[in-house]
């Protein structure tokens, strides 16, 4: 090697930070498989990495959403209820694939007793009263315990009253809005390192023996979630944009779904995601809002959850399901996915209000719960893979969706 050829730190430093990932990625994998025991003493990695993220990410919302709208200026566009109805879209059209794909392919389950102490909604109605609970909620303890929804509510009535308030006040929030966003950045070049702790920790210490029983469930949860996220979702965004859809899918797909399937959480990754939008030359006044609100409501991968552990519940009971209860089902799954917490295995939680329209009593639908547990090593990191990248998607679609339009018009 000549002095003046790079070393090999410089040529790692100069690849896209994608690129970086999958080196993590593939390191992680080669050492859990050849020193197990090494592989788990990276957890720590991970788990600082993850930490970091969910550390940023409720003080990166409410400045940014606050700064937005301070500094919002009359006559701008934003695009946020394109983006709502194509969240609420998407989370009923995966209810429905997880439906039909339910009934094409019924699962069994073994239910047996389980140990698992979880305290689970007892209605769509507490699922809405908690919601709004959120939205009121005292703005230190939304900071402190990553209330995405009560945040979002005071950063928006902060946002609002600055707006009126001098231009150095709304100057200094920018400039603190900036700040932020650097340290974000920052976190995020970690992320090759990061995710080489949690794929190397999780294959050493879970592996995949877990898994083998449940092979046909796990098979028609993850193939409902690559339909939508390779078929639903394109047809979304194509009759939206009225083009080839699949270059911004596979954009988004790679570059923050990668990222959520490992650190499995929609809100450690909604940094991921602001910075992505901002890659793509969106309106930073609709994903400043759109993408946390995406998190907390933009919930597909729960809804498919929800909705095959529920039916594979009624199939092994042996209950008959018509159409209309299906609609129903597919209904209240979106719902409740809303309802979902934007940390790991919220979904499942959900799970006995579904079985509930079945009369399926409460200590059977939480044997449901703990069989989703013991699948959740793929389950939910592809749950929230498919969660998180259609924020970026669809909050992308609507806004070259919305622009084009006033091309068109102009």
């Amino acid at each position: 090697m000549t002095a003046s050829s790079p070393s090999l730190w410089l040529r790692l430093q100069r690849l896209s930070l994608v690129t970086q990932i999958i080196i993590g990625l593939i390191a992680g994998i080669a050492l859990a498989l050849f020193a197990p025991e090494v592989a788990k003493s990276t957890a720590f990695i991970g788990k600082v990495f993850v930490s970091a993220l969910k550390a940023v990410a409720p003080i990166l919302v409410f400045v940014l959403v606050m700064a937005s709208i301070a500094n919002h200026k009359h006559g701008q566009e934003t695009h946020i209820r394109p983006i709502l109805f194509l969240y609420l879209l998407g989370t009923f059209a995966a209810a429905v694939v997880a439906v039909v794909a339910s009934t094409l392919f019924p699962s069994s389950l073994v239910l047996a007793t389980h140990d698992v102490a979880i305290t689970a909604p007892g209605g769509i109605s507490e699922v809405l009263q908690s919601l709004l609970l959120s939205v009121v909620d005292n703005p230190v303890s939304a900071l402190m315990n990553a209330n995405f929804i009560g945040i979002l509510a005071w950063a928006i009535g902060m946002g609002v009253a600055i707006r009126h308030a001098g231009d150095t006040t709304r100057e200094v929030l920018g400039d603190l809005s900036n700040g932020v966003t650097l340290i974000v950045r920052l976190v995020i070049r970690f992320a090759p390192l990061g995710i080489f702790g949690l794929v190397a920790s999780t294959l050493a210490t879970s592996g995949f023996g877990a898994l083998i029983g449940y092979v046909h469930l796990l098979a028609v949860l993850l193939g409902c979630m690559l339909f939508v996220a390779l078929v639903m979702n394109p047809v979304i965004v194509f009759w939206k944009l009225r083009r080839n859809p699949y270059p911004l899918v596979i954009t988004c797909l790679r570059e923050s779904g990668i990222t959520a399937f490992f650190t499995r959480s929609s809100a450690a990754n909604i940094p991921v995601n602001l910075e992505l939008s901002k890659r793509l030359g969106l309106h930073e006044d609709t994903y400043s809002v759109s993408i946390p609100l995406g998190a907390t409501i933009n919930m597909a991968g729960a809804a498919i959850t929800i909705t095959v552990l529920t039916l594979a519940a009624v199939h092994t009971l042996g209950i008959a399901v018509d159409i209309p209860t299906a609609i129903l089902l597919s209904v209240v799954a979106a719902i409740c996915a809303c309802g979902a917490s934007g940390v790991a295995g919220g979904s499942l939680l959900l799970i006995p209000l579904a079985c509930s329209l079945f009369g399926i009593p409460s200590e059977i639908a939480m044997q449901v719960v703990a069989v989703g547990f013991i699948i959740g090593v793929l389950q939910d990191s592809a749950e929230t893979a498919l969660n998180s990248s259609t924020d970026v998607l669809f909050t992308a679609a609507a806004c070259l969706g919305e622009d084009e339009k006033a091309q068109r018009l102009a």
